[in-house]
């Protein structure tokens, strides 16, 4: 997912390298890069899991939602605090610390596993999740400042591909490893003491999977902390937790704000449901490891398209092609729930090529000509991507009160209805205001 804006710690420029330019780091977009790619592959492993434990603990489509709502629930709470760490602390310092609190995060999944308790397992992903959001809140800021911002938008939208390059190749191995394992026997059909060794064993698959990463992370986190003084001019303006509300007044960016909870809800919750989706009978009627291998198409076609689209949007209006590919979303859907067969399965996976330029787009458009204002709403907009927990949530409900997951689609394609509204809206240039 993904999906991806920090709040952005103000920076003064006239203490950030020689001009107004950007910041004086050389060499510094390619750890952002990796960040991007790091946050990005882990959240996606979402959609791997899922599945999992909704077959573990046998859980209905509302409850498996559960996990994208422990997860993203994370941004609505730390968003604002995380920032403020990272405002105190710093860029480096800040990213270190979020790599270390998704270690942890990693390392909770052994006691949720030995116990095979599911509310263990929502714990440890909201502590994942919250040390996704302090990268976040260092990567956003960083790569708009690396370069001139009326290239900005195109510049996001280049460094969101390796964000995609993660979640591309994060569920590849996430579905060998993880879904791979799963059991000729299933859960329903145990219980007692037999359905407790089961879904402990079974477990320790997921187990494996996030204690790789642990190490990885830890790594990475001793790297960045040893470049902890590379920043140099860092300076970050003080702000208090509530700032930036007082912008939801502006129908511009009040309307580009809820643009990107319905982007994230609608993008989250497609890829959470894609494996059951593609076992369906009428679809493609794969196993759970062979849909979930094919999860990688979802987030490749992102990729590909964000590495297009940072072309594309210096060639058109931002705002048109926003209309442009939330129509073709809406197209995608209803092609997909309207045949059958693999007609039917890869429209729904080519919906994230539609999603690609979506998030930069809205961000940038939202926070146009916010002037000295754009910290507080990158803020106000980083606590959006709580949309991510709130539309999966009803999405899987939909799913569950109408038997239907093609009905359940219904929710994400609404979502990008009102989204080319938005960039229909905003194709013009935003207002100047005399408070930015």
């Amino acid at each position: 997912m993904a999906i991806n804006p920090g709040v952005a710690a103000s920076t003064n420029p006239d203490t950030v390298g020689a001009t107004h330019e950007g910041v004086n780091a050389p060499g510094l977009q390619v750890f952002v890069f990796a960040l991007f790619f790091i946050f990005g592959g882990i959240t996606s492993l979402n959609d791997v899991i899922i599945p999992k434990l909704k077959e573990l603990f046998t859980l209905n489509y509302t409850q498996a939602m559960l996990v994208q709502f422990c997860f993203f629930t994370a941004y609505a709470v730390i968003g604002i605090p995380g920032a403020m760490l990272v405002k105190k602390i710093g860029y480096m310092r800040g990213a270190a610390a979020g790599l270390l609190t998704m270690m942890v995060g990693c390392l909770l999944f052994i006691p949720a596993s030995s116990t095979a308790t599911y509310e263990l397992f929502l714990f440890a992903l909201f502590v994942l999740a919250t040390g996704v959001v302090l990268v976040q809140i260092v990567a956003n800021p960083l790569i708009t400042l690396l370069g001139p911002p009326k290239t900005a938008s195109s510049r996001l939208t280049f460094a969101q591909a390796f964000n995609s390059l993660g979640t591309t190749l994060f569920p590849i191995a996430g579905a060998a490893l993880i879904l791979g394992s799963l059991a000729k026997v299933q859960a329903k059909d145990l219980s007692g003491p037999a359905l407790d060794s089961y879904r402990t064993a079974e477990s320790q698959a997921i187990v494996h999977g996030y204690l790789g990463l642990a190490v990885a992370l830890a790594i990475v986190a001793a790297v960045v902390w040893s470049f902890r003084n590379r920043l140099k001019g860092e300076a970050h303006q003080a702000g208090t937790g509530l700032a930036g509300l007082d912008l939801l007044g502006r129908p511009r960016f009040a309307f580009g704000a809820l643009c990107i909870f319905l982007y994230v809800g609608a993008e989250v919750s497609i890829g959470s449901l894609i494996v059951n989706y593609l076992k369906q009978s009428n679809v493609m009627g794969l196993t759970t490891e062979a849909a979930g291998g094919l999860i990688f198409v979802y987030w490749g076609c992102a990729m590909i398209g964000r590495f297009i689209g940072s072309l594309v949007l210096r060639l058109m209006s931002p705002g048109k092609v926003l209309a442009g590919v939330a129509i073709g979303a809406i197209a995608l859907i209803a092609v997909s729930t309207h045949t059958t067969g693999t007609t039917s399965g890869y429209s729904l996976l080519l919906i994230g090529l539609m999603n690609s330029i979506m998030f930069p787009t809205i961000f940038t458009l939202a926070c146009e000509k916010l002037g000295a204002r754009a910290a507080d709403g990158s803020g106000i907009i980083n606590v959006a991507i709580f949309g991510g927990a709130v539309l999966p949530l009803a999405t899987g409900a939909l799913a569950d009160t109408t038997g239907s997951l093609a009905l359940a689609l219904l929710l994400p394609a609404a979502c990008y209805a009102i989204i080319a509204a938005f960039g229909v809206y905003a194709r013009r240039p935003a207002e100047d205001y005399a408070d930015a």
